[in-house]
């Protein structure tokens, strides 16, 4: 099959890797690529393991330049093939092997004294097998004067054997295989967040035809197919309901752990599971398209982007290895000019070079920043990049935009206070009137009305008028009505009396509109209408000013109703009567106050806010391809609560890097630090750099249990 997988001349073929273990070897592997023949461009994303190949090549060549550390690729699409246990692995047999010669040989040794031949034979045949690979790879580099782990483990290796250090020799190579295939494991590992999203949704699903139904491969699904779920499935591609009622699970796109109910023309996620019902759903999205596999793409993209501090170690390792090979060769070469002993002096040159593998270093950070953003996709936040997770990490503001963000967005009726007559009928002639009406509170009025049950499309309504900027007139059963604002009435009967006025004053310090109903002599009803605030939000502001984080709220609302929504939800500060460019200007102004500030709005029209933040965060990013789009952080769900727990998650990420690269340099400057009384071993040495290297992994997958 792999004969058959052509790349054309220009175009462009992602292929996923299996077994990296460091991006060395990705960057090796890149080179390499790069140079078949018919390739013009390769790039790999060692983060999400995959490399893009632009050119005309094969996946045998591909395997053939990765042949240096056995890689396996695969279709970008192709489900992954299991590997063998760990245990069963090839590279890992010849270390048994390895590992039982070096104890006959030790075991000899003891019975027939070090200057057997017999132990040292055994100790070079330890030595060949285990290490066989690893000065394939570093003699090749000493030749091209390119000084990675592999060169200075090969001159280590080698240089113990001349100086008679067989034994030391054949363990520092075990310990160096064992350490990379412990490496392979973790790093493996931190992967599996991202590929446990590709399975998320089935491969293929119920297609019917016209009246046909068959089984169809994703890839062969059409938009506008219909495709049908039963209950307990889950479905294949993004659609709209068209036949149906059902709860379906969407915890693998939003991170909701609540099942929603979806029902004709409601929008529908790939992967999402169906619960109970049967649904018909029309495929309004190809594979490639749907949310899940924009998620899986912009995730994996997120992870080949630096992190600062990534490039801060990338830069420090590119100066760091050749200042530790030229340390090295200086402890071996100056003490014995000065009446040292020779081979001691080596043998201390040797272990620094084994001690200065940068390999737990370079490791650092990329292992944190892969697992966090697996993370934060697997609990419906998607993060964009490294970049962004370590900003998040240090935020000290946060500016909300109030409508669609701290409320619902959706007008509500709040309070209806009548003057002598039925409710209902006040009510049925308020929202029969207001039907005529754009005014986006009548909307809120005619749900009221649906809600109790009001028939008012069946009431004729005369003469309607809108009078501008202060509401709306008509004739109901031959009486005209207004229904406007407090000021209209004003105008109207030339005063409203003290305890109404008092009355609608009050409502307005909650943060209501009041709409009234009346003729031109009476006044018959007051309407308070309000936006809903979000049940999470106050949970949410105070768990974020609980953090030490400031938080603004930012609305194009009049100062009163914003204070009394901003007291109400508890935000440390309120900028009211504000248009999209006023909202842009207090955020660079809130950029120079705090430096780190995030915005987070619905990605629509915040959009020049957004870009203008330290961080844009995009709420409901499932379903609205915008906000995934303009903003750094889309959290899926329509969930504020999902930022608080973004925040701990990116601090912890930040945390944890730092962690990493002190402990690295440090435990490599303790380890050289003993050159000095000459206690370096080589055994200690290679414990030092492998010891590093897993401790900063492990640590880094801390990172997979932090939870809401």
């Amino acid at each position: 099959m792999s004969e058959q997988v052509k790349v054309n001349e220009q175009e462009s073929k992602t292929f996923r890797v299996q077994g990296f273990t460091c991006t060395d070897c990705a960057k090796t592997f890149e080179t390499n690529v790069k140079h078949l023949d018919g390739v013009s461009d390769a790039k790999v994303n060692f983060g999400a393991s995959k490399i893009t190949v632009t050119g005309n090549t094969t996946i045998d060549a591909l395997e053939k330049a990765g042949a240096f550390e056995n890689l396996k690729l695969r279709d970008e699409n192709e489900k992954k093939v299991e590997r063998e246990p760990f245990w069963k692995q090839k590279e890992n047999i010849k270390v048994y092997i390895s590992a039982i010669l070096l104890v006959i040989s030790w075991f000899l040794g003891e019975q027939l004294g070090e200057e057997h031949f017999l132990p040292t034979i055994g100790y070079a045949a330890s030595i060949l097998i285990g290490g066989y690979s690893l000065f394939i790879k570093g003699l090749k580099n000493l030749s091209r004067l390119k000084f990675d782990m592999n060169t200075l483990m090969t001159i280590a290796i080698i240089g113990a054997a001349i100086i008679g250090e067989w034994g030391e020799g054949a363990t520092v190579v075990i310990l160096f295989a064992v350490s990379e295939a412990l490496e392979r494991y973790s790093m493996d590992k931190a992967r599996q967040s991202i590929e446990s999203l590709m399975d998320i949704a089935p491969k293929e699903a119920l297609i019917r035809r016209g009246n046909e139904e068959m089984m169809v491969h994703v890839e062969g699904i059409q938009v506008d197919d219909i495709m049908i779920v039963k209950p307990g499935q889950k479905l294949a591609m993004d659609g709209v309901v068209i036949k149906g009622t059902s709860t379906l699970n969407q915890a693998a796109i939003t991170g909701e752990s609540v099942p929603v109910t979806k029902t004709i023309d409601d929008e529908v996620f790939a992967g999402t599971l169906n619960e109970e019902g049967l649904l018909e759903v029309k495929v309004t999205k190809r594979v490639e398209d749907t949310t899940l596999s924009k998620i899986i793409h912009l995730v994996e993209e997120a992870q080949a982007e630096r992190a600062p501090s990534q490039a801060f170690v990338d830069k420090f390792a590119k100066y760091y290895t050749p200042a530790i090979v030229i340390l090295a060769f200086l402890i071996a070469v100056i003490p014995p000019l000065f009446g040292g002993d020779w081979s001691e002096w080596i043998y201390q040159g040797l272990a620094v070079l084994v001690v200065g593998c940068p390999c737990a270093l370079v490791v650092s950070t990329p292992v944190a920043v892969v697992t966090a953003i697996g993370n934060a996709a697997r609990n419906g936040v998607l993060i964009k990049g490294g970049i962004y997770l370590e900003e998040a990490g240090a935020l000290k503001a946060i500016a909300f935009d109030k409508t669609g963000t701290l409320t619902k967005g959706v007008p509500a009726v709040t309070d209806i206070i009548n003057f002598g007559e039925n409710d209902n009928d006040l009510l049925l002639i308020t929202a029969a009137i207001e039907k005529g009406s754009q005014h986006p509170l009548a909307s809120a009025i005619m749900r009221k009305a649906e809600e109790k049950g009001l028939k008012f499309n069946d009431v004729s309504v005369d003469d309607f008028q809108s009078i501008t900027g202060k509401g709306v007139k008509a004739k109901v059963n031959n009486q005209m009505y207004y229904v406007g604002s407090p000021n209209l009435f004003e105008e109207l009967h030339g005063s409203i009396s003290s305890d109404r006025k008092e009355k609608i004053a009050e409502m307005q310090t909650q943060g209501k509109t009041v709409m009234v109903l009346g003729t031109e002599k009476e006044i018959l009803s007051f309407i308070a209408v309000a936006d809903e605030m979000r049940e999470s939000s106050k949970e949410v502001i105070g768990k974020l000013n609980n953090m030490g984080i400031d938080t603004v709220m930012l609305t194009g609302d009049n100062q009163r109703t914003a204070k009394a929504i901003g007291k109400q939800v508890g935000v440390s500060d309120i900028k009211a009567d504000l248009l999209p460019e006023d909202k842009l200007n207090f955020i660079k102004e809130f950029r120079r106050k705090y430096q780190s500030v995030a915005m987070v709005g619905d990605g629509v029209n915040d959009a020049p806010a957004l870009a203008a933040s330290t961080v844009g965060i995009a709420m409901g990013g499932a379903g609205t391809d915008t906000a995934l789009e303009t903003a750094d952080i889309a959290l899926m769900s329509d969930d504020l609560r999902k930022l608080p727990y973004t925040i701990k998650l990116s601090r912890k990420a930040l945390a944890i890097i730092k962690q990493n690269i002190t402990f690295s340099l440090a435990i490599k400057l303790v380890a050289l630090l003993l050159v000095m009384p000459g206690w370096l071993t080589l055994w200690i040495a290679i414990f030092a750099d492998m010891g590093a290297t897993l401790l900063v992994t492990l640590n880094s997958l801390r990172l997979l249990k932090v939870k809401e």
